[in-house]
């Protein structure tokens, strides 16, 4: 039994531990630009769809709810890790590092469930097509609704669980944001392994479950189109599939490979840790409206169209 530790109070963002304090001002800056990036982008995709009431489809509406997930997780996490480096400002709250860990594992779970969403469109769009105005039209909206509510209660119960322990080690965060595996590494008591367990099992049901049936849609997708006799045809269909699968791609690809990494025994050293983690937790959600805006072709065509309509209505006001 553990008497002998320190309530903590705060905690401290430790960031990058290698990086030398000439770096602080260009990381800083860099992180800032990315945030405005995510915060520009995501808000560009959600006024665009809201506001073109052609793009108010079943795939685009997905699209939204993915931006809008972005649009807060980046809020949640870069603010903190910005002040950081720029202003020195490395402390946080107790309850507030909870609160940010909380949404962090919760919103990365929600990105999962929403992916999934997107693979179930796209698998009855093309596998079962003549059922997809039944199917999905009627109810994406409530299937997006499962994406955001599943993990709500498995992601308050994981911090519910997490708070009560005893920390008797350091209150050094080594992250750039508050994250699961750092807090608990500095806790002490009999407890710890089992909160640990939990929560990596509540992570796998949350990565692994939509991931297994996203392999499962984009394969049976793949199937058919190479069914298809017209190469056209085949073509066409790809293209209507290429965001979803780029945008997963994005969020599972190097989840898997620090995943893989790991079991087979390759180490990294603690600032490239950090910063794999930062990369694919953060750069998905800067590099999402880029992929909606030139992969999709009718969000594409749409904004060629009211470009056009822009540059001819200046040309106009320019020739009086």
């Amino acid at each position: 039994m553990i008497t002998n530790f320190t309530t903590v109070r705060s905690f401290l963002i430790l960031g990058f531990p290698g990086l030398s304090p000439q770096y602080y001002g260009p990381v800083s800056a860099l992180l800032f630009f990315i945030y405005l990036a995510i915060t520009i982008g995501n808000i560009f995709i959600l006024a665009f769809v809201f506001y073109e009431k052609s793009l108010q489809k079943p795939t685009y509406l997905v699209f939204c709810h993915l931006a809008l997930n972005d649009l807060t997780f980046g809020t949640v996490t870069l603010p903190k890790i910005i002040s950081q480096y720029w202003l020195g400002d490395s402390i946080i709250s107790f309850y507030a590092c909870f609160t940010q860990m909380f949404f962090v594992h919760y919103l990365g779970s929600v990105t999962s469930f929403i992916l999934l969403v997107m693979a179930l469109d796209r698998f009855i769009a093309i596998c079962i097509p003549l059922r997809y105005p039944a199917l999905i039209t009627n109810i994406i909206s409530v299937l997006c609704g499962f994406a955001w509510f599943i993990p709500l209660p498995l992601m308050v119960a994981v911090v519910l669980h997490t708070i009560t322990l005893p920390f008797c080690k350091s209150n050094v965060i080594a992250q750039c944001y508050c994250d699961h595996i750092p807090i608990t590494s500095q806790a002490c008591g009999e407890n710890v392994k089992i909160v640990q367990v939990t929560s990596l099992c509540v992570a796998m049901f949350c990565l692994l479950l939509p991931l297994a049936i996203i392999l499962f849609s984009y394969v049976s997708i793949i199937v058919v189109i190479l069914k298809m006799s017209n190469a056209s045809g085949r073509k066409k269909t790809l293209l209507t599939c290429t965001p979803q699968i780029f945008i997963t791609c994005l969020f599972y690809l190097p989840r898997c490979f620090v995943y893989v990494a790991n079991t087979v025994g390759f180490s990294f050293s603690l600032d490239v840790r950090i910063l794999l983690i930062l990369l694919y937790s953060i750069f998905p959600a800067a590099v999402n409206p880029i992929i909606y805006c030139f992969k999709t072709q009718d969000i594409k065509q749409m904004l060629m169209k009211r470009l056009k309509k822009t540059k001819i209505g200046i040309k106009i006001k320019l020739s009086y």
